[in-house]
């Protein structure tokens, strides 16, 4: 009997250490985040009547802890493999890779099957075709800028039955859920930073016009000069539309006027590394010479030197975060009825080397012979 109690010890501390060297479990998020086993199990699986405050911790325990779950009893609980569609066009190489990282990690994570499609030489009326097409194959789509801002496609979507879920567009509607940040609050927090270094004169860079987030962060760059007392000049504004090349020429424009600004706000990564590589070109020292800062905290941001001081927009959560929302509308009973969220992510102002305060303008002394002139009057 000793003996068969000594066994039953040891296999006891096998099946812990097997246990602790493991992959997490659902009950090590539940642990985690304060909630019940079934708690996680319904938000993990996209279900509804679970409120928003605890799928937000649930959701944040699952990425602090990296679970990942059995695919196959996933499935199984969520009755259904839903398949979902993500759609881009024409972003940079940076934000698109953000977005596919998200996006993989919510839908592994739900057990979704995940169709990722590009439209990126498709016009107006072939895009409109190819939503029709797509509807009668997926339960629901995610679209970035600038998709989410066509009301033609979102039209074709939800005439279909299929879910919408924007990403980074500031139209949000009670027609589909939407996912972002607070694009003018986050330029305005920028654009005070550059003042607190002592910038008053700053050029900014828009971005693309078709697109809403656009307008906020320009907004905001407008509302960070009234609240420091400091005029808007319109010779200091030029358009850009988030490409590497439109960054080129709006920094050329904006280093040859009369009085350069001594800082430039680029309302994205791609172009303030154009102002930059301009920067250099032109013999400028960056910051010495000239303060450059972009937005989004791509990769792009880190590739160029020096480093950019940016606003870090979590491209990659707020995909993540898209599918969960998709899940769950997708999955809700019909008889609960539709309802569109709002999701507004956190922003942070991520400082680097980028940004310096400006260099003192140099007196300029009287000359002899001026003096000399003075004198003989």
């Amino acid at each position: 009997m000793q003996r068969s109690k000594g066994t039953h010890a040891v296999k006891n501390s096998h099946r812990a250490v097997r246990r602790k060297a493991g992959a997490v479990t659902i009950d090590d998020v539940a642990a985690h985040a304060g909630l019940s086993a079934m708690t996680v199990s319904r938000v993990i699986n996209g279900h509804a009547g679970v409120r928003d405050d605890n799928r937000e911790r649930v959701m944040r325990s699952v990425r602090e802890l990296d679970y990942r779950p059995n695919l196959a009893a996933s499935a199984l609980a969520a009755a259904q493999h839903t398949c979902i569609a993500l759609i881009y066009t024409n972003p940079s190489s940076s934000y698109l890779r953000e977005l596919l990282v998200g996006a993989l990690r919510g839908s592994t994570r739900a057990a979704a099957q995940l169709v990722i499609a590009t439209w990126d030489d498709l016009g107006a009326q072939a895009r409109r075709h190819a939503a029709r097409q797509l509807s009668g194959s997926v339960a629901g789509v995610i679209l970035p800028p600038p998709l989410c801002e066509s009301q033609a496609i979102v039209d074709e979507f939800l005439a279909a039955g299929v879910a919408v879920v924007s990403i980074a567009s500031s139209h949000f509607s009670d027609r589909m859920s939407c996912v972002r940040i607070d694009d003018r609050q986050a330029s305005h927090d920028v654009v005070s930073h550059l003042i607190a270094h002592g910038h008053t004169r700053i050029g900014y860079i828009k971005g693309d016009p078709n697109q809403t987030a656009s307008a906020h962060r320009w907004q905001g760059y407008r509302d960070a000069l009234a609240d420091a007392g400091i005029g808007y000049d319109d010779a200091l504004v030029h358009a850009g539309y988030f490409t590497y090349r439109s960054g080129l020429d709006a920094a050329e424009r904006l280093l040859s006027v009369d009085a350069p600004p001594t800082a430039i706000f680029a309302s994205n990564d791609d172009m303030a590394s154009a102002v930059v590589s301009v920067a250099h070109r032109r013999g400028l020292v960056v910051p010495g010479d000239l303060s450059v800062v972009g937005f989004d905290d791509t990769s792009a941001s880190t590739m160029v030197w020096p480093e950019l001081t940016t606003v870090h927009q979590p491209v990659a959560d707020m995909a993540d975060t898209a599918i969960d929302i998709l899940l769950r509308e997708i999955r809700r009973p019909a008889s609960s009825g539709h309802r569109t969220v709002n999701h507004v992510l956190a922003h942070r102002l991520i400082t680097r080397a980028s940004v310096a305060r400006p260099r003192p303008v140099p007196a300029i002394a009287p000359s002899r012979d001026r003096d000399a002139s003075r004198k003989q009057t």
